[in-house]
């Protein structure tokens, strides 16, 4: 058997050169996405495993056909960027890695939360230029807010677990009740529901689609005035220029935003020294209430592991079995 994993970054290298000898199994690393051209490369290997943000371009999956590979693997969660009907017609399965560290991003929605209820942003902001004034940035306390999880899934619960640790009240929104949570009476009927009765709107819920949003400008008129939104999900479900709008105009608070809807090609790019093309980017970054960052609340080595290694044995179960516990089915 002989693997080939695209897209791969330096941090990713040594697990998957573990995974490799500890299976003796051939896995050749490329750090290129996986585009029509760099495809070629997967002549001769039996499987391919990749990770990129960019969508991927139907030809690459005729090509796969072409070599006899049926299985692509993905090293993430989200697989809103491949066009099932260019698998099905090439009849490639599909897996997933449906959870690398939960914890992790449940841990850094809060993380974030925090540091702008305590205006650390802007607080390090007057250091740096030597202002060690307290005014006027006091701080609110988590223990006195109510806390909205939309979403109820593995994320979703481990933010609630942590949430609550901090003493904050919680309710949740799920179209798809967890029993747990139902046992301890958090759900509300609706997402309005949620809205209307929460200081904090964390989301932790996949991309309803292009065009979908579950914060905008509707929506925000139902929000409690000085509610934050915390988005460590996916950067469509928000429009960012109407929560930009109520930030700067006071009706909401401020905004922890780990994910953004405009992110490819920005995040995770050294763009030092240039301007910003995108002038909506520019003024969530310099606003003291917004804390952005590019996309890592997964990132910590326990994650990134598990999207190497967890990707990697899909793709064997596939190979071996025909399927695998993270197969996703197409016809959905």
């Amino acid at each position: 058997m002989k693997l080939i994993d695209f897209g791969v970054r330096e941090d990713e290298k040594k697990y998957i050169q573990e995974w490799s000898k500890e299976n003796d199994i051939e896995v050749k690393i490329v750090s290129d996405l996986l585009t029509p051209e760099t495809v070629q490369l997967a002549k001769g290997y039996d499987g391919i495993v990749a990770y990129q943000q960019l969508p991927y371009d139907e030809k690459i999956f005729d090509t796969m056909n072409e070599f006899g590979i049926h299985v692509l693997s993905l090293r993430n969660v989200g697989v809103d960027n491949v066009p099932f009907d260019a698998l099905k017609k090439n009849q490639i399965r599909l897996t997933n890695v449906p959870s690398y560290s939960p914890e992790a991003i449940a841990e850094y929605s809060v993380t974030g939360l925090m540091a702008l209820l305590r205006n650390m942003k802007h607080m390090i902001r007057k250091i740096d230029t030597h202002d060690f004034r307290w005014a006027p940035d006091i701080g609110r306390e988590l223990n006195e807010l109510t806390v909205g999880v939309a979403g109820t899934g593995r994320i979703g619960r481990a933010a609630i677990k942590i949430y609550q640790g901090f003493g904050a009240k919680v309710v949740a929104y799920d179209k798809f009740h967890n029993p747990e949570i139902e046992k301890q009476g958090l759900y509300v009927d609706d997402l309005d529901t949620l809205l209307k009765e929460s200081d904090v709107v964390t989301l932790h819920i996949p991309s309803l689609g292009k065009g979908h949003t579950l914060i905008n400008e509707t929506s925000i008129k139902e929000m409690k005035d000085d509610a934050i939104v915390v988005n460590t999900a996916r950067g469509d479900l928000i429009d960012t220029k109407a929560l930009y709008d109520a930030v700067a105009s006071g009706k909401l608070y401020g905004a922890v935003l780990d994910v953004y809807e405009n992110e490819v090609g920005i995040f995770n790019s050294d763009l030092s020294g240039s301007q910003l093309s995108d002038d909506l980017l520019d003024k969530v970054i310099k606003s003291p209430r917004f804390i952005l960052t590019p996309h890592i609340a997964f990132y910590t080595t326990k994650a990134v592991k598990n999207m190497a290694t967890i990707s990697l044995n899909s793709m064997v179960q596939e190979l071996q079995n025909g399927t695998s516990d993270n197969e996703i089915n197409l016809d959905k």
